[in-house]
């Protein structure tokens, strides 16, 4: 054992310092006291949201013919709105499967259909898109509008699909090449599905992001409009509450433990869990997601950067025994964090009840296993051992968090998720490997040029390079690759979903789009800068009416 007690991560205590000084936490206290300006009116707003809500309804159950169905549905998904209608708009995407009674000609209709039935778990074929090839292995010429509502449909595809793999390869040239000439909105649709297509999109901020274009339609329905309005005002109310909170037991944690050298990130954490379970009706998930993902980061930032490794097999046993006695295992830096780790999860019981607090045993399993593999990372760095990227995905798809966060969301949902879906998601099937594989991948893409400055364990990226001996640069597009086909994967793994709610393939892939969100261009939960304008288009600044 070094000297100091801490020598053996110096350099990565040095890292982690570096984003934890010079990347505070931009929000500090400020939900704390914060109250949107739509508070005030938050009585009147109710009252008027619930007659536009049954307004719109009227609307739905009118709309017969398909192309309107269609529009119809699409928009109140890209609005937020789509949640308050799931009977209504499961009978009409029924009714849309049933029907072969629609011009199978037009590019745009094709599209639209087979994007809503695919998301909505409809197995349809792709091959309705072939008759738009040409002989020569292009497709047939169409107007903007169809060529993007071709491209996302694209993004609904499984392996082996070559036809949509050829529309998103057509489609993203015919669209770059088209969108200098773009009148204004249109062109800034299109640069934002080349950006990130609308399948992979966070529900919550394309609705923040659409209802001002929704507005510059000419044929946007004034009831819808202003639901939408009114809807995301109110939901940011609720919000501004969760998000006090969660700041006020994140200072709790601060006050009781001696964990000044973890990311304050509690605002981005609330963020990023909001961006999975932005439903009205999902704000004890919301909440139990953002504490878990928080206790999650402190445990991730001591294995990986401060911790030494007999702390570490210390933490380790205490969270094996899960039991307060065991405080008396632990660093004293880490004494106050276990308590209120116990206190934590003891409070998440509190507020389920009786009928539901079994469900937070199966989040302290997942806890635990997690802490486990988090000890065979720390093998691997101490012997300095880099797996092959089998061995390595076989642990570290775990250890990015994204199957103990899907326990986590489901912790806080209603009756529909029952003891058998927990004992279903802890056997970890193939539908949750492929969203953890693309997680993993996905977080290793971005992070693992910044982790070259400190003692980590080996990325996917590392342990391709080794197996296969290639460059940084190979790795790097071969991981972009299993990434994406991981993404295939769980496309086909939710189709296939037939005897679970559809709420958990649902939950997977939401928590999917927030991965793309956090890491498209970086590690935007580390380097929380980059996120500051969308969290205060979400949380600070209401819509206008």
């Amino acid at each position: 054992m070094a000297s100091s007690p801490h020598a053996l991560h110096s350099s990565n205590s040095e890292e982690l310092r570096k984003y934890t000084k010079f990347h505070p936490s931009l929000w500090g206290d400020f939900f704390l006291t914060y109250q949107p300006p739509t508070t005030p009116q938050s009585a009147s707003m109710k009252e008027r949201a619930e007659m536009l809500r049954e307004d719109v309804r009227k609307i739905v159950k009118g709309t017969k013919e398909l192309p309107e169905i269609l529009n119809l549905i699409i928009t109140l998904q890209r609005l937020g709105l789509d949640s308050y209608y799931e009977s209504e708009i499961d009978k009409l995407l029924h009714g849309v499967y049933k029907s072969d009674c629609y011009h199978d000609n037009d590019m745009n209709l094709v599209s639209l259909r087979f994007y809503l039935l695919r998301k909505n778990g409809y197995n349809v074929p792709s091959d309705v898109f072939l008759k738009f090839k040409t002989k020569d292995g292009n497709f047939v010429d169409a107007d903007t509008r169809s060529l993007l509502s071709l491209y996302n449909a694209s993004y609904l595809r499984t392996r082996d699909e070559k036809v949509l793999d050829e529309a998103i390869s057509y489609t993203t040239c015919r669209l770059q090449d088209a969108l200098p000439h773009l009148e204004s909105s249109l062109a800034m649709e299109v640069s934002s599905f080349l950006d990130i297509p609308l399948f992979k999109k966070v529900g919550i901020i394309e609705a923040r992001s659409y209802i001002p274009i929704y507005e510059k339609e000419s044929t946007r329905n004034e009831a819808i409009l202003e639901f939408a309005k009114l809807n995301f005002n109110l939901q940011q109310l609720v919000f501004c509450q969760e998000l006090k909170e969660c700041t006020m037991w994140w200072k709790d944690i601060h006050t009781k433990s001696k964990l000044s050298f973890v990311r304050d990130r509690i605002v981005e954490l609330y963020f990023w869990m909001n961006n999975a379970c932005y439903y009205p009706t999902c704000s004890l998930s919301r909440i139990v997601l953002t504490k878990t993902t928080a206790i999650i980061t402190i445990l991730d930032d001591i294995f990986d950067t401060y911790g030494t490794t007999e702390e570490c097999m210390q933490i380790a046993e205490a969270i094996y025994r899960w039991d307060e006695s065991a405080v008396s295992l632990l660093p004293e830096y880490a004494k106050g964090f276990y308590l209120c780790l116990l206190d934590t999860f003891t409070s998440f019981e509190k507020e389920l009840g009786l009928k539901k607090s079994y469900r937070v045993f199966y989040l302290k399993e997942r806890m635990k296993h997690l802490v486990q593999l988090y000890c065979n990372e720390l093998k691997w760095r101490n012997e300095d051992y880099v797996p092959t990227m089998s061995e390595h995905l076989q642990v570290t798809m775990e250890t990015v968090g994204s199957v103990a966060l899907t326990c986590a969301a489901f912790v806080g949902m209603g009756d529909i998720i029952t003891r058998e879906a927990f004992e279903w998601i802890l056997s970890c099937p193939q539908f949750f490997k492929s969203f953890a594989i693309f997680v993993r991948l996905t977080n290793d893409l971005v992070t693992t040029q910044r982790e070259q400055t400190g003692v980590h364990s080996p990325s996917s990226v590392h342990c391709y390079m080794k197996e296969h001996g290639t460059t940084m640069q190979d790795a790097f597009e071969k991981i972009k690759r299993l990434s994406e086909d991981s993404w295939k994967d769980m496309i086909q793994g939710s189709l296939m979903l037939e005897d679970q709610p559809r709420v958990v393939p649902r939950t997977v892939l939401d928590l999917s789009r927030t991965a793309v969100h956090m890491y498209k261009q970086c590690d935007t939960f580390t380097t929380s800068e980059t996120l500051r304008e969308i969290i205060k288009l979400l949380f600070v600044e209401p819509i206008p009416e």
